[in-house]
């Protein structure tokens, strides 16, 4: 019997969506399968371009209908839903990460056209996507990276009214195949942020050239120059502020798909860890009778639920925002930063236990092993994510305002504000729901109850020890007290959700055994951070916690993980 929890292509039938959602899920699930997984592991260890699935993906109008947003749209159909998405990058993960990369970087490439008021743009790009085309998001640059304040992608103002751009970008997905490339730069007669220009190329012109892929891998993270590309009135975007502004929107939008492939990912590898774990056996006794095997893979497993509960409910937060809600610009760095670092935790874990055969070229595990590594370091690193976190830490914790309960959100309609977020700034005045209710329905649940001890701790210290003026200036110490905030905001959407869902207390109380280690862990780290005064000190030890102990209900999980084992194989 399949385990509810998580994602098994033999049992999926994703009831809550519509028809032609459904549909389309299930039709990508059965291409894959029917792929089987000699030729997916073939491809991606001889780099080979994915031709074949782009041809399968545009016959189905599988992008087309996904990434039209309901005001470029051309049937009932197409709409930008988060939750379809969310699930959508979930199967690209379990297959491999090569098909959610060429996904991923054409919602990037989006991005700043569905923002603009540019109908000719926007027409293209739907024609485009109607057309099965890829789209790449030309932003980042070799010598500055993503400093968009530093472009050296230069637009100088021609005889005709437009431009000609001159420059390169660098690590710019699809960029040797797209349609249309939403490129970045600045003007050369206009200085500072006004001289900001977002404008379209076409990869196929001849004044773009695709220098080379930059990776060794199936995905064409590129680098191009352009070189007198000529932009019309029709080609451009976004100028000034508003260029700007694009820019960090549609990062907000793409961030949010690492979480759901990264634990596409990791289901994947679990399904297969736990079989030859399983069915591996040492000194006579199979590998899983080891306590410690037991420990590390029930670990896993409930970390991996964590994940899937806390990016489910960050889809509600990010489909009910709006400008007087704006509480997923919180939520949206979690799941890019904490999600997918909780993905390496779970590959880890899991790699402990099968050891060599992670290594085996014939198993899905070998890619995952690398690929999942990639998710914490893309559309920001953990730290600048942390970083932005932490500009919530106080509103969030101390301060929160009332605000009608969020509903799950399955439901079939456009999530138009996500391309009319408006300036991207104002970040301190974001106010939060209280966290405290999500913990207080689980009061009775042991380690729920310990965490929140520890959470409490931590107000406390925002309150009372918070970082001095010069302790604010030491991103090292600052880094430690937002993994505790972190943990906070992860296990209060868990609790959410598990309260929608109903989910096993059992698994529950596991999960939060976990955190509360982890809480402790990071307190030592920060009790031993350079700049720790005495009272942060004395505040990191008096925090640590120890979870709460229940051999049944640790076999009572356990026996969940070992029905895995054998419950999915992929067709060779």
């Amino acid at each position: 019997m399949a385990d509810p929890l998580l994602f098994n292509p033999h049992a999926y039938d994703p009831a809550h969506f519509d028809p032609e959602t459904r549909r389309l899920l299930r039709a990508t699930v059965d291409w894959f399968e029917a792929r089987g997984k000699r030729r997916l592991i073939e491809d991606y260890r001889s780099r080979a371009w994915l031709g074949d699935f782009l041809e399968f993906a545009s016959k189905e109008g599988l992008f087309s209908t996904f990434l039209t947003p309901a005001s470029a749209a051309e049937h009932e159909d197409q709409r930008w839903d988060t939750a379809r998405i969310a699930a959508l990058n979930e199967i690209f993960g379990f297959y491999g990460l090569d098909y959610w990369y060429a996904w991923q970087v054409t919602i990037l490439g989006l991005g700043p056209v569905w923002q603009s008021d540019n109908a000719a743009a926007r027409s293209r790009a739907a024609r485009l996507l109607s057309e099965g085309e890829v789209f790449a998001f030309g932003l980042s640059e070799k010598t500055h990276g993503a400093d968009i304040y530093s472009t050296d992608m230069l637009l100088e103002p021609d005889a005709d009214g437009g431009f000609l751009a001159s420059g390169s970008k660098y690590y710019i997905g699809n960029g040797n195949a797209a349609g249309l490339v939403s490129v970045f730069g600045r003007r050369t007669d206009v200085e500072g942020p006004d001289g900001y220009v977002f404008f379209a190329a076409d990869s196929r012109h001849s004044a773009y050239q695709v220098v080379k892929n930059v990776v060794d891998s199936s995905k064409y993270v590129s680098e191009f120059r352009l070189d007198g590309y000529p932009v019309g009135p029709d080609d451009v975007l976004h100028t000034g502020r508003a260029a700007f502004d694009a820019a960090l929107n549609t990062v907000n939008v793409g961030k949010f798909n690492l979480c759901t492939a990264s634990i596409g990912i990791c289901e994947h590898a679990m399904y297969e860890a736990v079989t030859h774990a399983q069915n591996r056996i040492l000194y006579g006794r199979p590998v899983t009778a080891f306590p410690h095997v037991r420990r590390e893979l029930a670990d896993a497993y409930v970390r991996l639920v964590g994940m899937k509960l806390f990016s489910d409910r960050a889809v509600d937060y990010f489909r009910s925002a709006g400008p007087d809600d704006r509480r997923y610009l919180l939520f949206n760095p979690m799941t890019k930063m904490k999600v997918t670092t909780e993905g390496e935790k779970v590959i880890d874990l899991m790699w402990d236990v099968i050891a060599a055969k992670g290594f085996e070229k014939d198993t899905y595990f070998a890619q995952a092993a690398v690929e999942i590594r990639s998710l914490p370091k893309l559309e920001g690193t953990v730290h600048v994510n942390l970083a932005l976190i932490l500009k919530f830490m106080r509103n969030h914790l101390l301060e929160p305002v009332a605000y009608e309960p969020v509903p799950p959100r399955p439901d079939a309609v456009d999530d138009a504000f996500l391309f009319r977020q408006g300036p991207a700034r104002g970040l301190g005045s974001v106010r939060f729901h209280d966290w405290r209710p999500a913990y207080d329905a689980y009061a009775a649940v042991p380690n729920v109850a310990r965490f929140r001890e520890q959470a409490d701790a931590l107000c406390a210290f925002v309150a009372e020890a918070a970082p001095d003026e010069q302790q604010s200036r030491d991103l090292d110490f600052l880094l430690s007290v937002g993994q505790l905030f972190a943990l906070v905001v992860h296990g209060q959407l868990i609790l959410e959700q598990a309260r929608l869902t109903g989910l096993d207390e059992d698994v529950l109380d596991e999960l939060f055994s976990v955190l509360v280690r982890d809480f402790s862990a990071n307190a030592v780290e920060l009790h031993g951070k350079d700049s720790a005064t005495a009272e942060q000190q004395a505040w990191a030890v008096a925090a640590i916690r120890r979870p709460v102990v229940d051999g049944d209900r640790s076999a009572r999980v356990w026996d969940r993980v070992e029905a895995l084992s054998g419950a999915y194989e992929m067709a060779r």
